[in-house]
């Protein structure tokens, strides 16, 4: 692969590019798994560039955007926010990866684990005593990325994509010992 991957802060009129890419690694990622139907209709609500409009405008939410060179193609990005996940036990101060999406060309290249590195590093920043985040339970390669980065299970739940529910597995990233 020529070129190199910048990744920077996300900022207002990048929405496009991030509704592009969500879209583009979801059916990417689960064409032939899900139900193609329901991937249409979830890229649709949950990609649109109007979603990325408001997360960008949102003090609370921070979003990492890859970007292939030469051209500064959009090719992945991360958003991290406040947790909403239904955990057993939240915390005040969790945070939750909400989407780590790369275009599946680019994996093996240490560009999720620089996004992840950019979320934890701003999560530890904030305070933040744990990252979330929810995965669909049969999405095994990005099962074993989260365990490699440190995240083990600690729930699960239902997720909707179009008129499926699918189930998911959510996992923690402990940031700072508990107090005592």
């Amino acid at each position: 692969m020529s070129g190199e991957i910048g990744i920077r802060a996300a900022a207002r009129g990048d929405e496009e590019a991030l509704s592009a890419v969500g879209k583009a690694s979801f059916l990417e990622a689960f064409a032939g798994i899900l139900d193609g139907g329901d991937i249409i209709a979830h890229c649709e609500r949950q990609h649109a560039a109007a979603v990325y409009r408001d997360w960008l405008a949102d003090e609370d939410m921070r979003i990492w955007l890859a970007e292939a060179t030469p051209g500064r193609a959009p090719i992945g990005y991360l958003v991290l926010a406040p947790a909403k996940l239904p955990v057993a036990d939240p915390h005040e101060d969790d945070l939750e990866i909400k989407r780590i999406y790369l275009l599946h060309r680019f994996h093996g290249q240490r560009v999720g684990k620089r996004l992840m590195d950019a979320a934890v590093a701003d999560a530890r920043g904030r305070g933040a005593g744990r990252v979330l985040l929810g995965v669909y339970a049969g999405n095994h390669d990005a099962l074993a990325f989260y365990q490699r980065c440190g995240f083990a299970q600690i729930g699960q739940r239902t997720f909707r994509v179009g008129d499926t529910d699918y189930d998911d597995i959510i996992l923690a990233l402990p940031l700072q010992p508990a107090a005592a």
